[in-house]
């Protein structure tokens, strides 16, 4: 098992170097829900890291089906202190928490195959982590069929036995989980859009603070937008990301050679990490 082991680590670290050379930056690969017990993992892990860097760049490979919006915020925080630059590749998907993530990054690298999702905050409700806006929604609905006289009977019961301190956790949560995003989306991703491309009566114009604030609320209100997506897992691609919601990522699709030594790597070790059943998995060339 120590040679089949050794001979794994060999091959990523080598799938690794290809990676690290063609963005010359440091590559780190994370797999798995995002939960406050990783977090000090987490940040052994980064730091590590960096005492072998090759600079301020991060590129950070994620596969996640989301996770603690909470948590997402601290590991944003380990990863700044350390790299001025931070790139997200996104091979598979990055869903809920992990598009809060995203959304802190300087560019979002996807294929047509990858996916993010709707920003539902994930909260604990004492047995299990589970989508606040459902509950929102559903609480918002009942609601407006009381103020028109059409609640029923039993919705009555339900509306009068929920748990108000759980309701305000999970405005909390969605707050600020937007809050999150929409900081992050115009500290990071928008720092480098300088003169309006798109719209025709700003074209070359200057783009203002406030105008990137404005971008960041808009994308920020459609991907918390339950009405819209219908489902928690929905998974939103490139095209609808730039199309719709006029997020800029970096798509890799028509890119042979780079996708051909993402998938070399993210597909070999989420094969290793299905066969071990590994909950949460962290790589990178001096961490296995």
């Amino acid at each position: 098992m120590q040679l089949y082991d050794d001979q794994i680590k060999a091959e990523l670290k080598d799938r690794l170097a290809k990676l690290e050379e063609h963005f010359g930056a440091d590559v780190a690969f994370y797999y798995g829900p995002i939960h406050p017990a990783v977090q000090k993992r987490f940040r052994d892990f980064i730091e590590k890291l960096k005492e072998d860097s090759r600079g301020d760049h991060l590129v950070l490979f994620l596969n996640t089906p989301g996770g603690s919006v909470e948590t997402v915020e601290k590991l944003v925080e380990i990863v700044r202190f350390h790299y001025r630059q931070v790139s997200f590749v996104v091979p598979d998907y990055a869903m809920s928490a992990g598009t809060v993530f995203c959304a802190s990054g300087d560019r979002i690298f996807m294929d047509y195959s990858s996916s993010l999702g709707p920003i539902d905050p994930q909260v604990f409700n004492g047995k299990e982590w589970v989508p606040a806006l459902g509950y929102l929604d559903q609480v918002e609905k009942m609601l407006e069929k009381a103020a028109d006289d059409k609640l029923t009977n039993a919705e009555f019961l339900i509306l009068q036995s929920l748990d108000l301190a759980m309701l305000s956790r999970y405005e909390q949560a969605r707050a600020l989980t937007v809050t999150l995003l929409k900081k992050w989306l115009v500290e990071y991703k928008f720092k480098d859009w300088i003169a309006h491309r798109t719209d025709p009566l700003k074209l070359g114009q200057p783009v203002t603070h406030g105008e990137k604030e404005v971008r960041a609320e808009d994308i920020a209100k459609k991907l918390g937008d339950n009405r819209t997506w219908h489902s928690h897992g929905r998974m939103i691609g490139p095209q609808t990301l730039s199309g719709v919601l006029r997020l800029e990522i970096e798509d890799y699709s028509n890119d042979r050679s780079l996708r051909k030594i993402i998938r070399s790597y993210n597909d070999f070790i989420v094969e290793f990490i299905a066969r071990g059943d590994y909950k949460t998995f962290l790589h990178s060339k001096n961490y296995f």
